[in-house]
């Protein structure tokens, strides 16, 4: 005890050194490589998109005014012949009438083969559109390849694929906010319907305006023609209901509101053959509607279609009887459902591992069917080399679109001609891909 405490008493005692040892600098090679943040330093991982260029804030919402709006484009450098001659040419087209012939449906062997013999060419790239492409739609011609895009900021692209000069391509502002869906008329293909967020118009080439079908302030996601006639439309908006619109009634009001009880709709779509049933697609809610039991609210749907985790992109019938439905969905999956008989939960019969990771960038991938087959649909691709894949309802991957050379970007928005093996990708730059 007596040692513990003598010990205590010479360490409080014991004078301080005023000298004081600097530290042994470091050897250059020994310092440890600091890690610094790619984020920070705003470079991007190595195999993701680019980032598409934000628009000025003038270009965000050039306030197109309501009403009916001239087709000028906005291209036009003091002369319009060239955009003269690009409407002439789809006036002219639009007046021969497609033959009504039966659904080509070959064997896959040989469907296979035209779908290998559809290559992608430099001549056939274009920037059609000043940013990403949020919508498409091909013109049903069989002698000449004219395709539409719509982007995010309202313009709408025309391109004349078989004019190989610049003039064969000229941009139209008719809207406002983003253009998320196009179709030319099922009866009279010099109508090209848009829909953007604020409005839905109709591009009349005969008469060189694009005129006012509807505006609202529910911000509307997707349309489709209820008949042959492309008179009446269903259209979904991104609060959750649908409406109905009929172009030859007065005014720019729908002619009805429904709540089907969605918290989002994103796509909608028509039965091919029965054309009094719609399905939408919203969060992770899929189902199928009768248009002739809809009312403002207590709406309950004829069929659902279950399994899906995550938000749902698209729904869409196969084209000539409907009896199939192919879904993207963000738990990374692509779904096939059986709808030939609508009961009250359609059965699944197939499901595809698939990357609809597409991140903020990129529009989001929608699977559309190959109009000219009930059994095929074509989807954009995150993988390497860029692709777009075509897959059986099966859920095999029958061909996947590429070209190293020519296609560096991943295709979000895709579009099959209904006659034609030609199929057109749009990306994230505003350009598009024709194989």
């Amino acid at each position: 005890l007596f040692k513990s405490a003598a010990r205590l008493h010479q360490i409080a005692t014991r004078k301080q050194s005023h000298v004081t040892k600097r530290a042994k600098p470091r050897r250059v090679e020994e310092e440890p490589v600091r890690r610094r943040s790619m984020r920070l330093l705003r470079v991007e991982p190595v195999g993701t998109p680019e980032p598409e260029p934000e628009p000025p804030a003038e270009e965000q919402d050039p306030q197109v005014p309501a009403g009916p709006l001239p087709m000028v484009s906005e291209d036009e450098m003091g002369s319009s012949e060239s955009t003269e001659d690009l409407l002439a040419t789809w006036m002219r087209i639009s007046e021969v009438k497609a033959e009504d012939t039966e659904r080509r449906t070959c064997d896959m062997e040989r469907y296979q083969d035209s779908l290998k013999s559809m290559v992608l060419s430099e001549e056939n790239i274009r920037k059609v559109v000043k940013y990403r492409v949020c919508s498409m739609a091909i013109h049903p011609s069989e002698s000449i390849i004219l395709v539409a895009a719509g982007d995010k900021t309202g313009q709408v692209g025309l391109w004349n694929v078989d004019c190989q000069s610049e003039a064969g391509s000229h941009v139209f502002t008719p809207h406002s906010r983003l253009v998320s869906c196009m179709h030319f008329s099922p009866c009279n293909p010099a109508h090209l319907v848009s829909l953007s967020e604020e409005s839905l118009r109709c591009g009349d080439v005969t008469r060189a305006v694009f005129d006012e079908i509807c505006r609202s302030e529910e911000n509307f996601s997707s349309f489709d023609f209820l008949g042959e006639e492309g008179s009446v439309a269903v259209v979904g908006c991104w609060g959750g209901p649908v409406a109905l619109v009929d172009r030859r009634s007065p005014g720019a009001s729908p002619e009805l509101q429904a709540d089907i009880g969605f918290r989002k709709t994103r796509t909608v779509h028509v039965h091919p053959l029965h054309r009094q049933y719609f399905i939408a697609a919203g969060l992770t809610d899929v189902c199928i509607y009768d248009i002739r039991c809809l009312k403002p609210s207590g709406n309950k749907a004829v069929s659902s279609l279950k399994g899906h985790t995550k938000s749902v992109a698209s729904a869409y019938f196969s084209p000539g009887s409907g009896h199939r439905v192919v879904t993207v969905c963000a738990d990374d999956t692509l779904r096939v459902y059986d709808t030939s008989s609508l009961s009250l939960t359609a059965t699944l019969l197939s499901k595809v591992r698939h990357n609809n990771n597409t991140g903020r960038w990129l529009t989001r991938f929608r699977a559309v069917w190959d109009p000219k087959r009930e059994d095929c649909f074509v989807v954009g691709s995150m993988a390497q080399p860029r692709q777009i894949e075509l897959f059986q309802d099966t859920g095999r991957l029958l061909h996947a679109f590429c070209s190293p050379p020519c296609l560096a970007s991943v295709c979000s928005i895709n579009v099959l001609h209904p006659s034609r093996n030609v199929l057109v990708g749009g990306n994230s730059s505003g350009r598009l891909h024709v194989f």
